[in-house]
């Protein structure tokens, strides 16, 4: 089973993070593993929170410390493949055009674990109880990027050009993904995960050079 470690908060700081910080991540991560275990082998109403904090070897209180449900946990994910989009994205020159910093932050963002785990997150997470928490996912890494983007445009730069810009590239990827998983469904292999990264990369390009009737 691939793994990784869910981005804790500030995860760009220099500085080393703390044992205590170690040991959140640890148990955030314990627990959206546990759920995500789950959900790989049964229907989301066959199990529940205690199920899954007995798992993750926590109490019911603290699986509430870190998430609000078992959808939120599973969530996790979109936001951890996101977050390392978005640190890719910061990282970019700032005399770059935003959309091809996009396009590369997207081809680069995410380790390859990371992304296979988010694509079977996604072809699990179908039910529309799922819905709010992966909408929530992309509306926060929505607001990330109007913050780069910020720093990034004209400073007389519009608002709504700026949340149409951010509005489309969120979009676009997104449907991305929905392509993908209409391809591919729950096969997550080297060469569907290609796929996964040639759509995103499309995606943008679409953006950058228009649509044509």
């Amino acid at each position: 089973m691939s793994s990784f470690t869910l981005p804790a908060e500030n995860e760009t700081a220099a500085r080393a993070p703390s044992r205590r910080e170690l040991n959140k991540a640890a148990t955030r991560d314990a627990i959206a593993a546990a759920a995500l275990d789950f959900l790989r082998n049964k229907d989301l109403a066959a199990f529940t929170v205690d199920d899954v904090a007995a798992a993750a070897g926590v109490s019911r209180r603290t699986f509430f410390n870190y998430f609000s449900s078992v959808e939120a946990a599973v969530a996790s994910y979109t936001a951890a493949f996101l977050d390392q989009v978005i640190v890719e994205l910061e990282a970019r020159p700032l005399n770059e055009p935003l959309l091809q910093s996009a396009r590369i932050a997207l081809s680069n963002g995410g380790r390859p674990e990371t992304l296979a785990i988010l694509a079977e997150t996604v072809s699990l997470t179908q039910d529309p109880q799922f819905d709010r928490f992966q909408l929530q996912a992309w509306e926060d890494c929505s607001l990330k990027i109007a913050d780069v983007a910020r720093h990034r445009l004209p400073p007389d730069a519009d608002e709504l050009y700026l949340n149409a810009l951010v509005g489309a590239v969120v979009g676009s990827c997104r449907a991305a993904f929905m392509v993908w998983f209409q391809r591919h469904g729950t096969n997550i292999t080297p060469e569907s995960l290609a796929d996964l990264r040639s759509l995103l990369d499309q995606t943008i390009e679409h953006l950058r050079h228009g649509f044509k009737n």
